[in-house]
């Protein structure tokens, strides 16, 4: 089957709080912009009850509620939606390539919002009693809605244990199963000895979790003494699993570079190691995977991507001037030698009508000298054929330009 191919300025891989945050942003930008969703807009905060730690709303809110809010926002701004899997990408290059069961979707920058999934225990009637049903991922989210309750948590690492922590301040007993021996724990000392202190912390050490029942929603785990084999039901109101997170990164495995737990890695820009690919949400390897922190992540890589899609327009037209002879400077605004040779542009491009003259500064954005291999301001480049021809550093003289003009 021939696959239809669609053009669009943008494309948005994943359609949670961070993919529509950048949707949001190139939207309003004019940019012609694609999110693909494979399951439900929104993403996994779809399945927190009560969000109460996102700004603007004293009451709270749903997760439902909120994505949906952000959908509806970003249909505004004429983003597009389409609900189905993407099955390969080719993102070297200055075209990138989506690829859908029957379409391929190309564009100039791809933002890449996969997210991920909660690791599971695999324990009967699990899928039963996810997310609003009495097993949680977010003690932040759903804390408060526990407040005087019985809650157990499975794991005993970092997250595990500041987490069930912080839910000690909400209810009024907080259960850790531990699948090691009596004191031996995956945390670091000091969360571990304040565990071990709290009087609302109760340790079920040898355990795992061998079921989860209840009628509607979750009422009892049923745990398993991993040297005894005694199984053990624990009557409690939720279950958090702190087990693990796995990023949905295997489509870019050997593209993109990633950690060892397959998070992308990014610079504070959001930019992968490919140029017009960038990586937002709970796919990076970022300290705090919240929708407060995902939005951010969205604004910064929509910004972005409008910023580098502008670039290459300018690269194109201006700077490499379709092949025709051109002088660029680099120049960054805030450096005092660096302005005082502008007046030396400006003459040429006024007395020298066989060249285009294009000063860039990047002072914003070193989007454009990356493209020519300049890490260095001030710099001068004489460019024909859409080749660099010439080039000054360091101390630019104005007899410098001249004659590199006049050589070149």
């Amino acid at each position: 089957m021939e696959k239809k191919t669609e053009s669009y300025d943008v494309v948005i891989i994943g359609g949670g709080a961070a993919s529509l945050t950048a949707g949001i942003y190139c939207g309003r930008a004019k940019l012609k912009t694609l999110i693909i969703e494979k399951t439900l807009v929104g993403g996994l905060a779809t399945y927190t009850n009560e969000i109460e730690n996102y700004p603007g709303f004293p009451d709270g809110t749903t997760g439902l509620g909120l994505m949906d809010l952000f959908h509806k926002q970003a249909k505004k701004f004429g983003v597009d939606f389409k609900l189905t899997d993407v099955k390969k990408v080719s993102l070297e290059g200055d075209i990138k390539r989506v690829e859908t069961f029957r379409n391929v979707y190309e564009a100039k920058a791809v933002i890449i919002g996969s997210g991920g999934k909660p690791r599971l225990t695999g324990a009967k009637n699990e899928e039963k009693f996810l997310y609003d049903k009495g097993i949680s991922f977010c003690a932040t989210c759903d804390a408060a809605a526990n407040t005087g309750k019985t809650v157990m948590v499975i794991g005993s690492g970092d997250a595990a244990i500041e987490e069930g922590m912080f839910l000690t301040k909400f209810a009024d007993k907080v259960i850790v199963s531990v699948m090691h021996d009596y004191g031996n724990m995956d945390c670091n000392e000091i969360a571990k000895a304040q565990a071990l202190s709290s009087p609302k912390m109760e340790f079920l050490w040898n355990t795992v979790v061998e079921c989860f029942e209840g009628e509607e929603r979750l009422d009892t785990v049923v745990l398993k003494n991993v040297k005894t084999g005694e199984n053990l039901p624990v009557k409690v109101d939720s279950c958090f699993l702190f087990i693990g997170y796995l990023p949905n990164t295997e489509l870019f495995q050997g593209i993109l570079t990633m950690n060892r737990g397959g998070y992308l890695i990014t610079n504070e820009r959001m930019e992968t190691n490919l140029p017009g690919v960038y990586g937002v949400g709970d796919v990076r390897d970022k300290f705090l995977k919240q929708v407060a922190t995902a939005v951010g992540d969205g604004a910064v890589a929509g910004y972005g991507a409008e910023k580098y899609l502008s670039e290459c327009e300018i690269f194109e037209k201006q700077v490499l001037n379709e092949g025709n002879p051109s002088l660029v400077y680099i120049y960054n605004g805030i450096d005092a030698h660096s302005r005082e040779l502008l007046p030396a542009f400006k003459e040429l491009e006024e007395t020298r009508k066989d060249m285009r003259v294009s000063c860039i500064d990047i002072y914003k954005s070193d989007g454009i000298a990356k493209r020519l291999g300049v890490h260095h301001s001030p710099c001068a480049l004489w460019i024909k054929g859409s080749k660099i021809q010439g080039k000054i550093e360091g101390e630019i003289t104005p007899d410098q330009i001249k004659n590199m003009c006049r050589e070149s």
